[in-house]
């Protein structure tokens, strides 16, 4: 179970980042950013926070509300950024994850003096000082948090998509290359949130202009 354990390293507040879907074939790759205040959080939330995949969709729900609830209450501080699929194609997944990453930290209202960041890759020209930690989404309760705020926030949004983009089965697949996912793009096409360097939407995109 997440602690803080990493956050202790540091005499000061630091900020947890991890990011939700750079697997998918479509929609943006979103970070969230949680700044854990003088490193106290409510005991609910220190008992039921881990990496996201770990817990059931209900559950990350209610725990992504009790962490704005804290918000409120001025006992932490949440930032969320995205990078568009456009964006994606653009750069690449790893760079705009960074990308995404950057614009979580820059919704904070100040710039922390250290990110611990999940996974094995330290994002160039950061705006503040970072560390990686891997796996860091079930060890570090910031960055437990910011993995349950990325991947509800996305989930929602992907659920916003397939009122727009109905046929695909984002509301269920969140952009994940499902069987449902391969039949909508059979039937209806690429769509504006589809990923287009990523190789199953490049071969579609290939076999269909022939």
């Amino acid at each position: 179970m997440p602690d803080f354990k990493f956050e202790n390293e540091y005499e000061f507040d630091v900020v947890g980042i991890d990011e939700a879907g750079r697997g998918p074939w479509a929609g943006p790759v979103v970070a969230g950013a949680v700044v854990i205040k003088n490193k106290q959080l409510a005991e609910d939330l220190v008992k039921n926070l881990d990496d996201s995949k770990k817990i059931t969709a209900s559950k990350r729900e209610k725990l992504y509300e009790r962490l704005f609830e804290e918000e409120r209450a001025g006992r932490l501080y949440i930032g969320i950024g995205e990078a568009l699929a456009q964006e994606i194609d653009e750069l690449n997944i790893l760079q705009a994850t960074f990308l995404a990453m950057t614009r979580a930290v820059e919704k904070l209202p100040f710039c922390p003096k250290m990110a611990l960041i999940d996974g094995n890759r330290i994002p160039k020209n950061f705006p503040c000082p970072s560390k990686c930690i891997i796996k860091g989404d079930a060890l570090s309760l910031s960055i437990s948090a910011a993995s349950i705020v990325a991947k509800v926030y996305r989930d929602r949004l992907m659920k916003e998509l397939a009122v727009k983009y109905p046929g695909y089965g984002f509301e269920k697949n969140a952009g994940y290359g499902t069987a449902a996912h391969i039949e909508g793009l059979k039937k209806q096409g690429v769509t504006p949130e589809h990923r287009r360097s990523y190789k199953p939407i490049k071969n579609f995109l290939q076999k269909n202009q022939k």
